[in-house]
């Protein structure tokens, strides 16, 4: 139904531009954003007005996902406050028709695949419009690899992930309803009891979350991204999968650390014994039936103009499942490799999809469509993970370094502000302040955390620091035997510090929300009965401490959007020179 009369308790004004303004001081504002979260993406939020856009990448993910066109209309007029502009809807529902428009598809007589991709038939992108086919046809890029069929157009099996990536450049998603091969057959199952006997189970949305990606186990089912928070059981997620398949499964990761996480994980949850499961990093490059690799040792390569010797890690096995942890941080020659490697099952996990590069298309014409996704704060509300208070502060420079930070180029400039001597001041203040906390300081820059470290007497770990010595120190925090660490950007991705109840970051990567999101996520693990809010968990605090008047302040401004976009609420602080006294009011945004 159309709204005529402008209801004024509503949170969200939908603009003719595919803008969406949502006013968050409106009684319903969370609501309405869980409703759009599947279908836009926030672009700004200040204290007052949250800006979201409906894009077409947006649109169809939402459509991959099991949307439609009226689930979105029905979202929209729930919320808005006024009558959503002529002509506006028609185009929603075009963008998400493309979805679906091409397919791929395997020979009407093809065979069910075997365990490797030689048993797969070359492939056929079909559309039922003419007028499609004529413009695939017209695409230059696309005529090396499709051949002119009656039933439209056939491809090899290898330039399955390479078509997809070209045609959603087009503007054409490419539902891809081509067979998968099984791969080799491994028997696993979760465990009722992890290794400790104590009760283990997944929780719902895990369950949830793994199904949704398997789908009906049909054609254009079986591959696809989970977006949950970090602290939230994401490997979890992933083994609930692998015992869905039942196949010998490939799982790339961000550092040797993960890969040892992961590897505990599958040992502590599932019936894989120790020899079915295998390392390939830099220090031991093993193959089994379940291998944990870094993404570092699949790109490295001895020069430059070199090959990439490792990629042949991808054809060591038949593999049938292949899980990208933390996808939105995928390298490009990954990107390169996955185009080949179409015909396997494909599961991304991921706090976020923010790419700073932009390259969200290719997560998803490669990996595939996001299939599952969960606000933060629903899950916070369920006690599922923590619940963050993060607070930005703001310290003048010193007087000695306004001059050389006015007069120097942008990059210094970021170096100048995020190496803030008065930063040191604050950090030991809130350390102070949190005396029974266990506190992770994190930034950019060595010689920083270096003098960080030593004032505060607390170990630090960088990527020059061994592995041995890194789990080391890790296993201490974990224990309570260290209550500081300071870290570098190593602490991003992927590290198990399930006792971290507050981050202090004193730098960053010029206001990256992909790291916003790895950093927010070290702290919101449950302190308490995991999944029972009333179990008395303690709070996580999330700092930030930036230079006032500076560049930082710019990246902190883009950084907030990760955590408006969450429902995260912030407070901004001014404090004096070390951090000692408030000399500015609070603020806030949503």
């Amino acid at each position: 139904m159309t709204k005529t009369v402008p209801d004024l308790e509503n949170p969200l004004i939908v603009q003719s531009d595919q803008t969406l303004l949502l006013d968050v001081h409106s009684k319903r504002a969370e609501e309405a954003r869980e409703a759009i979260l599947p279908f836009a993406e926030l672009e700004k939020s200040p204290e007052h007005i949250h800006t979201y856009r409906i894009s077409p990448l947006s649109l169809w993910n939402a459509a991959g996902a099991g949307y439609s066109p009226d689930d979105v209309i029905k979202a929209l007029q729930a919320y808005t406050r006024y009558a959503i502009p002529t002509g506006i809807t028609e185009t929603f529902a075009d963008t998400m028709a493309r979805y679906g428009k091409i397919r791929l598809v395997a020979a009407p007589d093809a065979e069910v695949p075997g365990t490797s991709d030689t048993d797969l038939p070359d492939l056929y992108l079909v559309a039922d419009d003419e007028a499609v086919k004529a413009e695939i046809g017209a695409v230059k890029v696309l005529e090396k690899y499709l051949t002119k069929t009656a039933e439209g157009f056939r491809l090899r099996l290898t330039d399955r992930g390479s078509v997809k990536r070209e045609l959603i450049k087009q503007g054409w998603p490419v539902q891809d309803m081509a067979p998968f091969i099984k791969g080799e057959a491994l028997e696993l199952d979760l465990r009722r009891q992890n290794s400790l006997g104590q009760g283990f189970s997944p929780r719902d949305y895990q369950i949830e979350a793994a199904k949704s990606v398997l789908g009906s186990g049909g054609p254009g089912a079986g591959y696809g991204v989970v977006v949950l928070p970090c602290g939230s059981g994401k490997t979890v997620v992933g083994m609930v999968f692998m015992t869905m398949l039942k196949t010998n499964t490939l799982i790339l990761t961000t550092n040797v650390a993960a890969v040892h996480q992961w590897m505990e994980e599958l040992l502590d949850k599932t019936s894989l014994r120790p020899e079915q499961i295998a390392e390939y990093t830099g220090d031991t490059k093993e193959v089994a039936p379940v291998t944990v690799a870094t993404y570092q040792i699949i790109t490295w390569r001895p020069d430059k103009a070199g090959d990439f010797p490792h990629f042949k890690l991808f054809r060591e096995r038949p593999w049938g499942l292949i899980i990208y942890d933390e996808v939105h941080l995928l390298p490009a020659p990954v990107f390169r490799v996955t185009a080949e490697l179409q015909a396997v099952r494909r599961l991304g996990l991921t706090a976020t999809l923010v790419r700073e590069d932009g390259a969200e298309d290719a997560v998803f014409s490669l990996v595939g469509p996001k299939r599952y996704d969960v606000p933060w704060k629903d899950l916070e509300t369920k006690g599922w993970i923590a619940e963050a208070l993060c607070t930005e502060i703001r310290l003048d420079l010193p007087e000695n370094l306004k001059i050389p930070y006015a007069v120097a180029s942008s990059r210094e400039k970021y170096r100048i502000a995020s190496e803030n001597p008065f930063k040191e001041g604050a950090v030991k203040q809130l350390v102070e302040n949190h005396s029974t906390d266990q506190i992770l300081v994190i930034g950019q820059y060595i010689s920083q955390l270096e003098k960080l470290a030593r004032m505060l007497a607390a170990p630090l770990i960088t990527g020059k620091t061994p592995n041995a010595e890194r789990e080391k120190i890790y296993g201490a925090f974990r224990k309570g035997e260290v209550r500081v660490i300071v870290v570098s950007k190593v602490a991003n991705f992927a590290i198990d510090l399930p006792d971290a109840s507050m981050a202090i970051q004193v730098s960053g990567s010029f206001g990256s929300r992909q790291e916003e999101a790895q950093r927010l996520g070290r702290i919101l693990r449950p302190k308490g009965e995991p999944g029972n809010p009333q179990s008395g968990g303690r709070n996580s605090w999330f700092y930030t401490v930036v230079s006032r008047y500076t560049v930082e302040e710019d990246f902190a401004a883009n950084r907030q959007k990760f955590l408006a976009e969450q429902g995260y609420k912030y407070s901004i602080q001014h404090w004096t020179s070390g951090g000692i006294g408030e000399t500015g009011g609070q603020g806030g945004g949503h």
